[in-house]
């Protein structure tokens, strides 16, 4: 898992300089994916890898709320739910299930604090119904939708996804199919956005030079 640490002055420092991506290096800030993965080849995808059940996912949630709807129109930015255990795959399916009924908003922060402050058991079919019911979902409807081919598909493709990315733990972020932040980051939550937009630039320079 994600350790949170102190932030690392000299990285803070050369963000603030305005040379994050060339400050950047394989192996210390980002980890390469091989063989990257294919993205939208129109913009910079970045992907946020997490589970509910992950309590550093809790805390970085906020963070990255606010952090996304700075992102530049060049930037598409997708979240995708990992299965490292059995019990996270209920909530994996929970946000695909809240994504298609238009109720994602609204509900995936209080999916986390179900989870983490509340101590909601939502590590099955059972528990996730019971939940989504108590905030106002039709139970049929979501039992329905939860147990779709959509939704189903969708969790397979996220844990193929995972696969592809060699994901070893969470929170965790791709940019551009190939660069990936390193599971022991040393740094606080918003040094780690810091170094995604770093990500975002570096991808953006390649672009520049194709």
């Amino acid at each position: 898992m994600l350790k949170k640490l102190f932030v690392l002055t000299g990285l803070l420092l050369a963000f603030a300089a305005g040379g994050a991506s060339a400050q950047l290096k394989q192996g210390k800030d980002f980890d390469l994916i091989s063989p990257a993965q294919p993205t939208d080849k129109g913009k910079i995808e970045v992907i946020e890898f997490f589970s509910y059940m992950c309590p550093h996912c809790d805390h970085i949630d906020p963070f990255v709320n606010k952090w996304s709807k700075t992102l530049s129109k060049d930037v598409s930015f997708q979240r995708f739910p990992v299965v490292f255990r059995p019990q996270w795959e209920a909530p994996a399916k929970l946000y695909y299930t809240l994504d298609a009924l238009g109720e994602l908003e609204k509900l995936h922060p209080a999916a986390f604090a179900a989870i983490h402050r509340e101590h909601t058991d939502l590590a099955n079919e059972a528990g996730v119904t019971n939940w989504a019911v108590k905030k106002g979902i039709d139970r049929k409807k979501f039992t329905d939708t939860y147990n779709s081919f959509a939704v189903q598909s969708k969790a397979q493709g996220s844990k193929q996804k995972q696969g592809g990315y060699g994901i070893p733990g969470v929170p965790a972020f791709v940019v551009a199919g190939k660069y990936r932040t390193p599971d022991n980051f040393a740094g606080d939550f918003d040094a780690l956005l810091k170094l995604v937009d770093g990500l975002v630039a570096k991808a953006r320079a390649e672009q520049g030079k194709k």
